[in-house]
């Protein structure tokens, strides 16, 4: 571990002495030392547990990752969804610390919150204590959860008041060095009839491989509000990754959810969209690409608790070498939840027969007027599209890639910002190699 780096045990010495440094309201204080409570209670998952069966995390220890003092003249790495188009805000930060930040001053004076939450949560304190962590991401689901609510620092804020619309997007991008922790955690709050777009990259420093998120997301959504938030995860390939994401979707409200999980060296993603308002819609997209020995868990939940809702998810992933993808998605419908229109979708891509894919798409329905229907598939590159290719004068690895890029074609066709279609696109190209 570098010189620079505080090791974290995660002791009770080490989260009084965090406490000792904070100056927060007192319903947040209080929060953390639940949550910490909590923490220490629990035993770390293991593969006896339903949700954790797939995914073994014996070889993590917590006590292998710390946290030092940012450097605010490091150079950050190049941002992929928001470096090419003009945005109405950009924030950075490194090891959940905040470093730069740029804001369009006319939002401000509308009244329109972003930043980092972190030092946000006492000038604004009104504003967030009614939605951080108590509606959306549960603090005390399970032990990282616990560790993420009593631990976290740093993160970023989306505050939009009432009929305000945001044309440009606002983009963060989050960093990691090596062996270091990031804890962040984003809260996003769209008042009655209000719209945004939100983009977040995540990336380890040039040089870094490994390290520890252990992070939460958190959308709510007011009746006729829109969202369109996209996540791309780029950590590198030995950073242990958890998250908890959720999004809140009142009456006529709707959000288009796009996720692009390429990088880490185990994730854990639990995302849940609850639909609590009659009229509510979500879109949810997922674009995984694993290499080497990766291991990418992700477990939806599209939970429909109020009448008329509509859901769609479809998850694309591609595997190649001796990567392993996990998605377990779920569809459930409340007794209240009738004239549902729920469907999910995973598709699985084969680039290498060491590679595997699980996929447990569920149904949970506790009403008798709804349409859900599931699927998935899995399968390998066909042998006579590649020959095609060939035939036309393409290599072998030019075939692939054109293949794959086909393969995620569907996904890319729902996502209405050309940029990040391109971000994607090139991302997964650059990690392709010839199939086997």
């Amino acid at each position: 571990m570098p010189e620079s780096t505080v090791p974290i045990e995660f002791t009770q010495e080490t989260f009084d002495a965090f406490m000792a440094t904070r100056d927060e309201p007192n319903w947040l204080t209080d929060m953390r030392q639940s949550a910490w409570k909590h923490f220490s209670s629990l035993p770390m998952p293991s593969r006896r547990d339903e949700e954790w069966m797939r995914t073994d995390i014996r070889l993590f220890h917590l006590d292998r990752f710390g946290q030092s003092e940012t450097d605010p003249s490091d150079t950050l790495p190049h941002s992929v969804l928001g470096g090419e188009i003009e945005v109405a805000g950009m924030m950075t930060s490194k090891n959940s610390q905040s470093l730069e930040m740029q804001f369009d001053p006319e939002l401000a004076a509308q009244g329109v919150l972003f930043g980092d939450l972190e030092s946000m949560v006492n000038e604004h304190s009104d504003q967030i204590h009614p939605h951080l962590m108590a509606r959306a991401v549960d603090p005390l689901y399970d032990k990282f959860s616990a560790l993420h609510a009593a631990f976290w620092r740093g993160g970023s804020l989306l505050y939009v008041p009432r009929g305000v619309v945001i044309e440009k997007p606002l983009c963060t991008l989050s960093a990691l060095g090596e062996n270091q922790i990031d804890l962040g955690h984003t809260l996003i709050v769209l008042e009655e009839g209000a719209e945004a777009t939100f983009l977040a990259e995540s990336h380890s420093m040039p040089g870094c491989e490994s390290g520890l998120h252990v992070g939460a997301v958190e959308m709510l959504l007011a009746p006729g509000s829109r969202l369109r938030y996209v996540n791309l995860q780029e950590w590198g390939t030995g950073v242990w990754h958890f998250s908890h994401q959720k999004a809140v979707i009142d009456r006529d409200a709707s959000i288009q959810w796009t996720i692009g999980a390429l990088g880490s060296k185990l994730a854990k993603v639990n995302q849940h969209v609850a639909m609590v308002g009659p009229g509510a819609d979500a879109q949810v997209n997922g674009v995984i690409f694993s290499e080497g020995k990766q291991h990418l868990s992700y477990h939806t939940l599209q939970h429909h608790e109020a009448p008329g809702c509509h859901s769609d998810l479809l998850y694309k992933c591609a595997l190649q070498d001796d990567s392993r993808t996990v998605w377990r998605g779920m569809i459930k419908v409340d007794p209240l939840g009738q004239k549902t229109d729920g469907y999910q979708r995973n598709d699985n891509l084969i680039l290498n027969p060491s590679a595997r894919a699980d996929s447990i798409p569920g149904l949970e329905i506790e009403a008798d007027d709804v349409r859900c229907t599931h699927g998935a598939t899995t399968g390998r590159v066909d042998d006579e599209m590649i020959y095609y290719c060939q035939s036309r004068g393409l290599t072998r690895e030019e075939a692939v890639r054109l293949i794959v890029s086909g393969f995620f074609q569907q996904v890319s066709d729902r996502i209405p910002l050309e940029s990040v279609r391109r971000a994607l696109g090139d991302a997964i190209s650059q990690r392709i190699r010839e199939y086997e």
